[in-house]
């Protein structure tokens, strides 16, 4: 099975960060340290931006779309430091970067997007899915993982 990861960053969640089965993705590579003095790297297989995978359409079985959630952060941030931080364009760029994982989803694929909801309510970044997502994590935590599948034809309940 092929794993996309489109923002991997400091693959963090990743229990193995060098999994062959996966292709780890982001638009930034850094090397730096946080202000606690850590070592911080974000050092993808594949430099891309989401929003435009340099992937022909259906080429793997699961997407993870691990996105940056902060809209505002200060320049000097360790948290935009480390988890990126979003554009003002960001429901745009949230839209592509759902239909882009869509796209490179093969049929009958999972897509797998992680949340949090300090800044933005994920009820605002879910409208920007091009489907529902089949369950998800509903409880009050900020954090959230929601699964999308796609069926063998692809066709969504929204458009795409």
């Amino acid at each position: 099975m092929r794993i996309l990861d489109v923002a991997c960053g400091g693959k963090m969640m990743w229990f193995d960060k060098h999994n062959p089965d996966v292709v780890f993705g982001d638009i930034r590579r850094a090397d730096m340290t946080l202000v606690d003095g850590r070592r911080f790297v974000v050092s993808p297989d594949v430099q891309f931006d989401f929003r435009a995978l340099p992937f022909p359409d259906g080429t793997f079985q699961m997407v993870v779309f691990d996105p940056p959630h902060l809209k505002s952060a200060g320049p000097r941030s360790w948290q935009a430091a480390k988890y990126g931080k979003l554009a003002p364009s960001w429901r745009d760029d949230l839209r592509l970067g759902f239909a882009e994982c869509w796209r490179v989803l093969a049929a009958n694929g999972t897509l797998i997007f992680k949340w949090n909801e300090y800044q933005i309510p994920v009820r605002e970044v879910l409208a920007l899915a091009p489907v529902e997502p089949l369950f998800g994590h509903k409880t009050k935590a900020t954090t959230k993982w929601f699964v999308f599948a796609k069926n063998g034809f692809g066709v969504s309940r929204r458009a795409v």
